[in-house]
């Protein structure tokens, strides 16, 4: 991993301090800020690893596209899914670049926080996440001198989350990534830019929408499926999860189709559905999605991409207590990409040696984490770990 990126480093220096950097995040330290991660590394001060992440000569974009192209080739199948979603970084202070008061889904509340939207890779072998781009509230992009001094370049105007999106999902198709499904859920979903972008592309996407959502000039879509018999509900499977697999009831309708996407000289090549996923315990809790399909995929295949969209929860999961991707200390709009394309990648690499693994059969094993007690379990009973010194004979 690290000889196909070693290149984007010009000096020597900060060649080994992106090694140690990566390793130190792969490593079970307590927590991945620049301190502890220079003390794995043997350093004896954080000074090379925070110039790594604040100046040094490095484009963090160039690593971006070095972990795509890694990713393909280790996780890349045909079934291959891209999930579109975003994740808080609670914050304190002023000062951190994008940080406001903000609904963070991550912490379930508005909090003083950071958002990062995040692009995810899910196929039969594995997951990772791909791509990334921190959200610029206006009261940001409307204060020059607050993004001069978290250096945020003159060009980086204001985006919604819907526009970086679209631009993350544009540059992963350009990618080596092999991407038969785009799904995400309704913040982005419900965007008709965002569908119909997908739809020039050809690319096949399951969006969840809110249930006030029209279909396609048709009534609206929690409507159409209120009048759905009984008998249109199948109970199916939308893949594992971490209670087993995840359960619903499932109903799917054909919409009508749209010329200018969905044929090709005259033939319909692709086809519209809306899709409705019913709680098995709570029937009340409906959720909906609109979808753009090969002419060939049935009901199965647009319920597993549905369920798809779970990878990436779990990628943040995996990425925030294994890799320290939540764990960084930097302000500046620079050291953020920097820290979480390098976290990026470091769990990139975890999911490709569990998807090597899974191909020889091996069981996965997660990466042990840091024992925080000096109690250990020795055989039926708990013992105190001290360090290998005498204790003097005046304490005795």
């Amino acid at each position: 991993m690290f000889t196909d990126i070693g290149h984007r480093f010009g000096r020597v220096e900060p060649r080994r301090r992106m090694r140690d950097y990566v390793r130190g995040l792969l490593a079970p330290v307590a927590r991945k800020n620049s301190w502890q991660l220079a003390e794995q590394a043997g350093h004896t001060t954080p000074d090379g690893l925070q110039h790594l992440l604040s100046r040094a000569r490095w484009d963090a974009d160039e690593i971006r596209d070095d972990l795509q192209t890694y990713v393909a080739q280790q996780l890349g199948r045909k079934d291959g899914v891209l999930i579109i979603d975003d994740t808080g970084f609670v914050k304190k202070g002023t000062t951190s670049a994008g940080v406001q008061r903000q609904y963070s889904g991550t912490a379930g509340r508005t909090e003083n926080c950071q958002i990062g939207v995040f692009a995810a890779y899910t196929s039969s072998a594995g997951r990772a996440l791909v791509d990334r781009e921190l959200y610029l509230p206006k009261s940001w992009t409307g204060d020059p001198e607050r993004c001069r001094a978290a250096r945020v370049p003159a060009e980086r105007e204001f985006a919604t989350k819907g526009a970086l999106a679209r631009a993350i999902v544009l540059r992963a198709l350009s990618s080596p990534l092999p991407i038969a499904w785009v799904t995400a859920d309704a913040a982005y979903g419900q965007e008709g830019r965002f569908r119909r972008m997908l739809e020039l592309a050809g690319v096949g996407y399951v969006l969840a929408v809110p249930k006030s959502q029209f279909s396609l000039a048709g009534p609206r879509i929690d409507h159409v499926f209120d009048q759905a018999p009984q008998q249109a509900w199948e109970r199916r499977s939308c893949g594992p999860g971490a209670k087993g697999q995840r359960i619903y009831d499932w109903a799917a309708v054909q919409l009508r189709a749209v010329a200018e996407f969905d044929c090709d000289d005259g033939q319909l090549v692709r086809r519209r559905w809306a899709l409705a996923r019913r709680s098995v315990s709570k029937p009340d809790e409906i959720a909906y999605y609109l979808v753009y399909a090969p002419l060939e995929a049935g009901v199965a295949d647009l319920v597993r991409v549905a369920g798809a969209r779970w990878a990436i929860e779990e990628c943040f999961q995996a990425a925030k207590n294994e890799c320290g991707l939540d764990q960084y200390e930097v302000r500046r709009y620079v050291g953020w990409y920097r820290h979480i394309t390098l976290a990026m990648l470091a769990h990139a690499f975890l999911a490709a040696m569990t998807a090597r693994e899974a191909e020889k059969g091996a069981v996965s094993v997660r990466m042990p984490r840091p024992l925080s007690s000096p109690w250990r379990k020795c055989a039926d009973s708990w013992q105190l770990s001290l360090p290998d010194t005498p204790i003097p004979v005046s304490m005795r």
